[in-house]
């Protein structure tokens, strides 16, 4: 607390080099005014001091260094005078003004403009003189401009605060979008590498145990025909995503998005691996042969879905059809994929779940919608069944 109330050093500065003056005035005999009550030189060095004191306390405790203040300029009226004491009270005034809580900041201007009028008025009905106008532009000089002046600065200071406190909120924000977009980034580089990867290592997972298991050799040959195949094919993937993450290759152009064109071969490779575990895999194409190109985020999406619904079929599907089915009706795009569900003899790969929560996330991108989960089959087994519903057009994917 005591260091908290210990004057500054502008205060001090203050209440030293007025003082100086006043005595300095004093010593040279100069005054603001004569025959007052207490016409003693000397008397005039008490006000003086009084008002300097006050300086001190002009930023720790402004509106008590205006009261002392207040009371010494009048104490001051009733001696010689000194011009140092009314200069060292209109920066009182100020500091007031612009240290003081804003309810100090709104009341002491009106308070000084109210002192200035009405000792106008008071002064011209007494003297009855028109050069009584001067003593209240002098009472005006003193009052009511340092505390229009402290209203200024105060102002300033608040606008600059605000500012300030603008930019950091900006700042802040801005880092908030950063960091949610880097988020972003990786979230969808996660869901990328699982999608494209995903699919050629659960192949490979599968038929290289079933190589370790089964001591044929034709089998384990068909076994190693296939992993090699899948991690060919694996190596291009990881190539395509690399190329995408570094913005194109040497010449600058960027690696091609899978299409729903690239479907048919993505069934044919379902059905080479899901072979040794008895899966046949369909592809049921309901649109239209006049169909033209869907935009490339749904393309890329309806592609990343039914891929991995393929490799979730050959991770935990029983031995039977798998059928991937696509509609397009009034600018919304079906995917469907169902496969038997039950346990299959074999060997089966982990699932982590990652691939549903990637499907959904994919769709809820595009404002489509989606679900998974066991439904009725057409001969009264149970069926697997992913579908998802996405906006065929641009217009729709922006509502």
């Amino acid at each position: 607390m005591f260091t908290s109330m210990r004057p500054d050093r502008d205060a001090v500065a203050l209440a030293v080099s007025g003082l100086l003056g006043g005595l300095l005035l004093w010593l040279l005999g100069l005054h603001t005014q004569n025959g007052r009550l207490f016409s003693a030189p000397w008397v005039t060095l008490v006000p003086l001091t009084v008002m300097a004191s006050a300086e001190l306390l002009r930023r720790n405790a402004p509106r008590t260094a205006l009261l002392i203040g207040t009371g010494a300029l009048l104490a001051d009226q009733f001696t010689r005078g000194n011009l140092a004491t009314v200069v060292l009270f209109t920066d009182l005034v100020y500091a007031a003004v612009l240290y003081g809580p804003p309810t100090a900041a709104r009341r002491i201007p009106v308070a000084t403009l109210l002192v200035t009028v009405a000792s106008t008025i008071g002064f011209v009905a007494w003297f009855r003189r028109p050069e009584a106008l001067l003593i209240g532009l002098v009472v005006g000089l003193v009052s009511f401009v340092p505390a229009l002046t402290g209203v200024s600065v105060r102002s300033h200071r608040t606008a600059a605060e605000a500012a300030r406190l603008a930019a950091e909120q900006t700042a802040r924000l801005a880092e908030m979008d950063r960091v949610q977009a880097v988020i972003a980034e990786r979230a969808r580089m996660a869901r990328e590498l699982h999608d494209m990867v995903a699919n050629h290592l659960s192949a490979v997972a599968i038929h290289s145990t079933a190589a370790l298991s089964i001591d044929d050799p034709e089998t384990s040959r068909g076994a190693l025909k296939v992993i090699r195949e899948n991690s060919v094919e694996g190596l291009a993937e990881m190539r395509r995503l690399i190329g995408l993450l570094r913005e194109g290759g040497e010449d600058g152009a960027p690696a091609a998005a899978p299409t729903l064109a690239a479907l048919d071969a993505l069934v044919e490779q379902a059905n080479v691996n899901g072979a040794a575990g008895g899966l046949v895999c369909t592809l049921r194409d309901a649109r239209t042969a006049d169909t033209g190109a869907l935009p490339t985020p749904v393309e890329l999406a309806a592609y990343r879905i039914v891929q991995e619904s393929l490799t979730n079929a050959l991770k935990h599907a029983a031995p039977g059809p798998v059928t991937v089915r696509l509609d397009l009706a009034d600018e919304v795009l079906a995917v469907e994929v169902t496969s038997a569900l039950g346990s299959r003899p074999g060997p089966t790969a982990p699932g982590s779940g990652a691939g549903l929560v990637g499907m959904r996330e994919r769709v809820a991108l595009l404002g489509g919608t989606f679900e998974a989960g066991a439904r009725p089959g057409g001969d009264g087994t149970e069926v697997w069944r992913v579908r998802a519903q996405l906006p065929a057009s641009e217009r729709e994917m922006r509502e």
